[in-house]
């Protein structure tokens, strides 16, 4: 059997056994388990130019502190480099708001997704941290306690995913285009064990804080794929569980914009499956614009951050 058939048995398993719904577990039976671990948690929303929603998103996670208050012990909001309001929107909406660029400034600052997560580490205290997108529309609170749920109550679980329907002109798995392009495909040649990840490049997930400040981190949006390929590789996948968290929704990116998130997904992808000589800092990717065919270069970043770790008292 070669190994990406041995890799697909395995996930089969792995599928029936780590894949769970958010409504598997009880409010109370989670927050018995916090209580009885002593486990503390962080939200963190990275927001670039979220102005439009990170607002609705922190709100709608505060209110719902009536039911959950025992499950989150803070509300993170990292602003990677806006221009608009989010840092002024994020702190009215009553979340703790840090600028990327102004946390740890001896490291440096980077633009991207994953910079501001990386960032995170420094300003937060859970020993479980939950992300969640800034741009989200169509979610509800839920998503908080359903990805808590199998890091609360399996010792052995990591990392959670949470997957979801995204409803579209197209049908309910519309969007996800670099998903469905890229990183599938990946998976499918380079990291068969993760083949039954529904949704591998989600936003919306839970890690425990010791493995997350392990791991090397991708500043751009590869930090999920990343993360998931490094779990397997250092812990196995029975560390990785998934969560159906229903449905989300999100605001689209131009078709450009793609094309960086896709070449940041395959760097980070080959960095950890081959000896190629890839850049270290940026890849120049050539773009063509109408009208004319114009082409345009750009430097997509593809630097990696150490474990924050290294740098944790």
């Amino acid at each position: 059997m070669n190994r990406g058939a041995s890799s697909a048995v395995g996930a089969d398993v792995w599928s029936r056994t780590h894949t769970h719904h958010w409504d598997d577990w009880t409010l109370d039976s989670l927050v018995g388990a916090k209580v009885a671990s002593g486990a503390t948690v962080s939200l963190v929303v990275p927001a670039r130019n979220e102005a439009a929603t990170v607002g609705d998103v922190v709100t709608r996670v505060r209110e719902a502190l009536v039911e959950t208050v025992a499950l989150l012990d803070e509300i993170v909001v990292i602003d990677s480099d806006s221009t608009d309001e989010t840092y002024a929107v994020a702190t009215d909406a009553g979340a703790t708001v840090h600028r990327s660029a102004e946390i740890r400034p001896d490291l440096g600052s980077h633009p991207g997704k994953g910079e501001a997560m990386w960032k995170s580490l420094f300003v937060t205290a859970g020993e479980l941290v939950v992300f969640m997108d800034a741009d989200l529309l169509d979610w509800d609170t839920h998503f908080v306690p359903g990805l808590l749920g199998p890091l609360l109550t399996r010792p052995e679980v990591a990392l959670v995913k949470g997957f979801y329907e995204r409803p579209g002109q197209r049908g309910s798995l519309d969007g996800g285009r670099v998903t469905e392009l890229v990183a599938r495909p990946l998976v499918a040649l380079l990291h068969p064990g993760l083949a039954d990840l529904v949704q591998p490049l989600a936003g919306e997930w839970a890690v425990r804080r010791s493995l997350f400040a392990s791991l090397p981190v991708p500043t751009g949006y590869a930090v999920e794929l990343a993360a998931l390929v490094d779990t397997e590789a250092r812990l196995g996948l029975q560390a990785i569980a998934q969560v159906d968290l229903g449905t989300r929704a999100h605001r689209h990116q131009a078709l450009h914009d793609l094309g960086g998130m896709a070449t940041q997904i395959l760097a980070a992808s080959l960095a950890r499956r081959t000896d190629a000589d890839l850049p270290l800092d940026g890849a120049v990717l050539r773009q063509f614009v109408l009208p004319g065919l114009v082409p345009a270069d750009r430097v997509v970043p593809t630097l990696e951050r150490p474990p924050a770790e290294r740098y944790l008292p």
